[in-house]
């Protein structure tokens, strides 16, 4: 298994409705990209001060899984129109599971 883990911290500009946009637009990738295992997205809970606002963690059988995933239409149009005007930092890791 190979997973991909993104964080997001919001800008200012960014409103609850345009971050429950998105969390409804990435709640769909799964149904229509399937080369997706296992798909989580969601709010940080607000335990801990400075963490990131968002997360998503995204597992496939294996890197050319998430290539697609990656690169996917409907993907890139997500970021483009619902994440990238709206974040201020983004991190991101991919790494082997070791399955």
């Amino acid at each position: 298994m190979f997973r991909h883990t993104v964080m997001f911290r919001w800008s200012t500009a960014s409103t609850p409705e345009q971050r429950s946009a998105l969390t409804a637009a990435l709640a769909q990738l799964p149904a229509g990209i399937p080369t997706i295992r296992r798909y989580h997205v969601g709010p940080d809970a607000g335990i801990n001060d400075g963490n990131f606002d968002f997360a998503v963690v995204a597992d496939f059988d294996d890197v050319d899984g998430y290539l697609v995933y990656r690169d996917h239409p409907e993907h890139q149009r997500v970021i483009v129109e619902l994440i990238a005007p709206f974040v201020e930092t983004r991190a991101a890791v991919q790494y082997d599971l070791g399955d």
